[in-house]
């Protein structure tokens, strides 16, 4: 129900209600309505079809309404991925008995036995000082204290950096309140150089053959911690991602290098 004027008003076939009495609608004039009613409905028709007409002439000819002016129409393999694919081309690949990666030029002479002091990676401006490690409690190798984020650890119980054989140093990503020392270790490539400054006053020049990224769980220690011949250089870091319930990196990256040069500092 709905009111008109303050009374109410209902609606029943031809009839409607108004005051408490029935009445007759009033009959539409004969003629007129019904003629002006066709002459609308085909002023519509006639202008849809006028739309219809004018589109498709368009479509037709697009140079000439100038809708192809400055359009260059794109290639469908030049078109971006929805989902653009992770490079890890770089990344070495290799069962875990496989031998470290080597760089395209031959091994330098081993050189003799020094403690590292210092080491230095221009591409990715590290220069840190490096601090003797050995086993923490559970027989892992220990890691530099989160106070210092420049420090780098060089593992002592093996070779030293240049000595025949593979030498381990390994730092930090990040720490609870900031980047570290090896944030972006794994922007190194095959070719790349890292040089380690030792106590006797020499500089051990290495080559990059390569850089792996592992899970924890499948980590290659053969190829990390094994026996070679040529003197190697072996960098660890975190990678990966991190687990917010252990509180640590899922994966390591691991730059796998060997001596080409030396030189006195």
């Amino acid at each position: 129900m709905t009111t008109q004027g303050g009374h109410p008003q209902y609606g029943y076939g031809d009839q409607w209600q108004q005051g408490g009495q029935w009445q007759e609608p009033e009959p539409e004039p004969r003629g007129g309505g019904g003629a002006l009613r066709a002459i609308l409905i085909l002023a519509a028709v006639a202008g849809v079809v006028t739309v219809v007409v004018g589109l498709v002439l368009v479509l037709a000819n697009p140079a000439e309404y100038g809708l192809s002016e400055g359009r260059t129409a794109l290639q469908v393999q030049a078109q971006p991925s929805a989902s653009p694919a992770v490079d890890n081309a770089h990344y070495f690949q290799g069962p875990p008995e496989a031998r470290a990666p080597l760089p395209d030029i031959v091994a330098a002479t081993p050189m003799l036995p020094s403690t590292p002091t210092r080491i230095v990676i221009k591409k990715l401006n590290v220069d840190a000082p490096v601090k003797s490690v050995g086993l923490d409690r559970r027989g892992a190798i220990e890691v530099p204290p989160v106070t210092n984020a420049n420090l780098v650890g060089w593992y002592r119980r093996m070779q030293t950096p240049g000595q025949a054989g593979a030498a381990v140093m390994l730092g930090h990503k990040d720490t609870r309140t900031g980047t570290a020392v090896f944030r972006r270790l794994h922007e190194l490539r095959h070719g790349d150089t890292i040089e380690v400054h030792r106590q006797d006053g020499t500089v051990a020049v290495f080559t990059v053959g390569g850089i792996e990224q592992t899970s924890k769980t499948l980590f290659p220690t053969n190829r990390v911690y094994g026996d070679y011949d040529k003197p190697q250089l072996h960098v660890i870091s975190c990678g990966g991602v991190y687990n917010r319930s252990t509180g640590h990196y899922t994966d390591n990256i691991i730059v796998y290098a060997t001596l080409t040069s030396s030189h006195r500092r």
